[in-house]
């Protein structure tokens, strides 16, 4: 059974573990590559990252179910935007943002690369969690670099390590097939 093109089967649902949307639960379409990073991760990098992101500028940039930047307004973030190029997954995120009340919450429909080529100027957070099989990330951190404040990090989510060469790694895990690590600009 769907509603508006979002499965209410529960492999399609994403619960938020911290903040003030604590509990609250997203539900996203069933899209081929759309894997939502486990409660696990997002567990272990709000650890890294702090509880709370008051006031930093947030970007989602291949968001699917939006776990990553949902959590992030959820903890605090003054701004979170999500890019997401699937017209169901943006619909679905969408309703996500106004469900949660998230007001700090934008959702752009692009394609990520292209749109971090654009004028978007920089964020605090980067979330790079790219479909495994497209090979995206070594592009998307390449791009993100350039998009990053000083003091900025970026969480990248991989089925395979990248070369992170110019980039430190501050901390790195792993939650089932995904590996994970926050880095900044060496």
């Amino acid at each position: 059974m769907t509603r508006r093109g979002v499965s209410d089967a529960p492999a399609n649902r994403v619960r938020i573990i911290g903040g003030r949307c604590r509990g609250r639960v997203l539900r996203f379409p069933d899209l081929p590559g759309l894997r939502p990073t486990p409660d696990r991760a997002r567990e272990t990098l709000f650890n890294w990252l702090g509880q709370r992101l008051d006031g930093l500028r947030c970007l989602d940039l291949f968001a699917g179910s939006g776990a990553l930047g949902f959590e992030a307004a959820s903890r605090g973030a003054a701004e979170v935007v999500l890019v997401e190029r699937d017209a169901r997954a943006a619909a679905a995120l969408e309703a996500n943002a106004a469900l949660l009340g998230a007001a700090q919450a934008r959702v752009v429909r692009a394609e990520g690369l292209a749109w971090l080529a654009g004028e978007c100027g920089c964020f605090d957070v980067i979330f790079l969690d790219p479909p495994f099989a497209a090979g995206l990330l070594p592009a998307a951190l390449a791009g993100a670099a350039t998009r990053l404040d000083a003091d900025g990090r970026i969480y990248a989510e991989f089925a395979a390590r990248p070369d992170l060469a110019g980039w430190r790694v501050l901390r790195e895990g792993r939650a089932g097939l995904s590996h994970f690590c926050l880095l900044e600009l060496a």
